[in-house]
């Protein structure tokens, strides 16, 4: 007898099992390549403040998949990218404005994290040309949503445009939009912490003391992330901010010139110390930064740049100190270096500056300061001047040479309602009015459409060497908007967003040959990248004519008050009984006579048909009596009754002539 065969479950089981342990070991492995870094750099500033550079990194390996699962990197963002195919993409919200003069203009952080005041955003497409504004529009809500903002303001297209080559070199496939008025807060930077593995729990995040970070003269998050088939996902989320320090001992170093120099520490600016770092981060270090002005101040004193020089002393030890080396290996700038991990919860970390001389330096800066201001006045014309002062940075890499010029790119985008006129463009050097041939190379225009597109100009300049200071001008005219375009507080004024200046033939990029590019840190690495020096102008506040917003209210109140008027007498017209009045009259005219009987005891009165007298009329009857005057109740009822029709058909006539006079001023208005 032939035995019975096997049941098929268990062989069936293991292969319905494989593939889901394939894809979970896939997934593991995926999320083993995700990596986390975090880095906090401190440097102090020429005008007694200090700088604070909070830098995450967060990568994904590439993925087909827009729902895989992920370990470290923040799901939201992925989807992001896979739906809305972004190559790359910059978000940032910014709260005042970074001091070209003071903080610098030439170095990394300048170019790379220093951003016009409100929200910036421009996102890079892989998609056809047709496709790329409905992504956008897209792409602006979700943004919103996921950072609780008013994003999606930028979604009209009369709020973004489509730079060729003044923002960035691109295909076409770049869109760009800023809103100048967005105000930052602590709703936009707790979703922005949210993408962080630790949020602000554990590790560097942890010193984000919320009225520390918000007290601050400068404050910036910016959200950059890049996308390609090769290295996946990169995730850069950094914080700058600039703060006020309190002393340490409450002394104040103070030099022949009147410079203070306060002493900080962390505890200082953050009102918190570092216990430990984020459990999953690869690396997680602080760097404190020495600008070039301090190390040639201690280089020609003769001292050695440690920790503990004549002119000031660190709080701890760094773990290894990395130099900046230029062109003529001579030392730039020095960064002491620290390492969280080797710190615990009772063990916490604290390191800050203390200032032993008076010391005065000064911060490189751009190769021309860019300002811009308004011209003009009244509420119909104006003219927009963008203004240059050589800082002479030119000497020191072309040397004194008066034959060389230098190359400036604007970036401008105007709205519909402020009507440029490129064509009235000026350029005066050094006051001397120039042709515009001479000093422009290259100019792209796109003229600006009314309620549908904004102006945006990019022009390349060739300035002289030997240029001291340049003035551009440009007249417009102001135009005038519906009363449901109008935003709130219209009197304020309307922005115009920055513009943008960028010198490509300067390039700020640190050089540091001690790094191990195996320990790296990313960013040390992306100061090794070379960036084109670039800046942010002054955010112009143009006054528009605007409308008496108090009129409309007056309007609707006066209307409101003849319609209540209006049907409040119609109703009381057609519902209203003039029998009902009778009766009320009877009663009152039976209290009334018997008063009067009793009062004067006139015998002829107690004779006075009391019926006649309450279902005619109480009034005429009295005022007849006391005349002496026979009563006729017939009379006295129909007059009675003829000044109540009377009464009633004048009531009808009045609403109605009313009525017809309200809705002939209303049709002709």
């Amino acid at each position: 007898m032939a035995r019975p065969p096997p049941p098929a479950g268990p062989i069936l089981f293991p292969s319905l099992l494989l593939p889901f342990l394939i894809a979970t070991a896939a997934a593991a492995s995926a999320a083993a390549n995700e990596e986390f870094t975090e880095e906090l750099l401190l440097r102090p500033l020429p005008d007694r403040k200090a700088l604070a550079h909070f830098y995450f990194r967060s990568s994904a390996p590439p993925a087909a998949s827009i729902g895989r699962h992920h370990h470290l990197f923040p799901k939201a963002i992925s989807q992001l990218v896979k739906k809305y195919h972004i190559s790359e993409l910059e978000l940032s919200f910014t709260q005042g404005r970074w001091n070209y003069e003071q903080w610098g203009g030439f170095d990394p952080m300048s170019t790379s994290n220093a951003k016009p005041p409100g929200v910036e955003l421009w996102a890079v497409f892989d998609l056809p040309l047709s496709e790329i504004d409905a992504t956008w529009k897209n792409l602006t809500h979700t943004l919103s949503g996921l950072f609780c903002a008013s994003i999606n303001f930028l979604e009209s297209s009369t709020s973004f445009s489509a730079p060729r080559w003044g923002f960035k070199l691109n295909e076409g496939n770049l869109r760009y939009g800023a809103l100048p008025r967005e105000a930052v807060c602590t709703e936009n930077l707790t979703p922005w912490l949210k993408l962080l593995p630790c949020r602000d729990k554990a590790g560097i995040a942890s010193l984000l003391y919320r009225p520390s970070i918000y007290k601050g003269y400068y404050h910036s998050q910016k959200l950059k992330l890049r996308s390609s088939q090769s290295l996946g996902i990169i995730l850069d989320q950094t914080l700058t901010v600039v703060l006020q320090p309190n002393t340490i001992s409450g002394k104040q170093v103070q030099s022949n010139h009147g410079q203070l120099q306060p002493s900080w520490s962390m505890r200082h600016l953050f009102n918190r110390k570092l216990s430990e770092k984020c459990f999953v981060s690869k690396s997680s270090r602080i760097f404190i930064e020495v600008d070039k002005g301090i190390v040639d101040k201690v280089n020609k004193s003769g001292s050695d740049l440690s920790w503990n020089n004549e002119f000031f002393v660190l709080s701890n030890g760094p773990d290894r100190l990395i130099k900046d080396l230029n062109n003529l290996e001579v030392q730039s700038s020095s960064i002491y270096e620290y390492d969280v991990s080797n710190y615990t919860e009772e063990n916490p970390f604290d390191v800050g500056i203390t200032w032993k001389l008076p010391l005065i330096w000064s911060c490189t800066p751009s190769p021309f300061h860019a300002s811009r201001f308004l011209m003009g006045s009244g509420n119909e014309r104006g003219s927009i001047a963008l203004s240059f002062m050589s800082t002479n940075l030119h000497k020191k890499k072309f040397g004194s040479t008066n034959d060389c010029s230098i190359k400036a790119v604007i970036f401008q985008i105007v709205p519909w309602y402020v009507k440029v006129y490129y064509h009235s463009l000026e350029i005066f050097i050094n006051g001397n009015q120039k042709p515009v041939s001479e000093v422009v190379d290259k100019i792209h225009v796109t003229p600006s459409e009314d309620k549908l597109l904004p102006g945006t100009l990019e022009m390349v300049l060739r300035f002289p060497c030997s240029m001291q200071s340049a003035t551009l001008t440009l007249d417009f005219d102001k135009g005038f908007l519906h009363i449901d375009e109008y935003p709130p507080d219209a009197n304020q004024g309307f922005d115009i967003p920055s513009a943008l200046v960028s010198f490509p033939e300067f390039t700020s990029a640190r050089n540091y040959p001690e790094i191990d590019p195996l320990l790296g840190s990313p960013l040390l690495e992306n100061f090794q990248e070379d960036s084109v020096v670039k800046s942010y102008t002054e955010v112009l506040l143009v006054p528009l004519t605007t409308p008496d917003f108090s009129m409309p209210y007056n309007v609707i109140t006066f209307t409101c008050t003849v319609l209540a008027l209006y049907f409040g007498s119609l109703l009381n017209a057609l519902r209203r009984r003039i029998g009902e009045e009778e009766r009320e009259l009877k009663k009152t005219g039976k209290l009334i006579i018997e008063f009067l009987f009793l009062e004067n005891s006139n015998p002829h009165l107690t004779s006075l048909n009391s019926t006649a007298v309450t279902r005619h009329g109480l009034i005429p009857q009295l005022l007849a009596k006391l005349r002496g005057q026979k009563v006729d109740p017939t009379e006295l009822g129909s007059s009675s009754e003829s000044i109540g029709s009377k009464k009633l058909l004048f009531k009808v006539v009045f609403v109605a002539v009313a009525a017809v006079l309200f809705h002939y001023f209303s049709t002709n208005s």
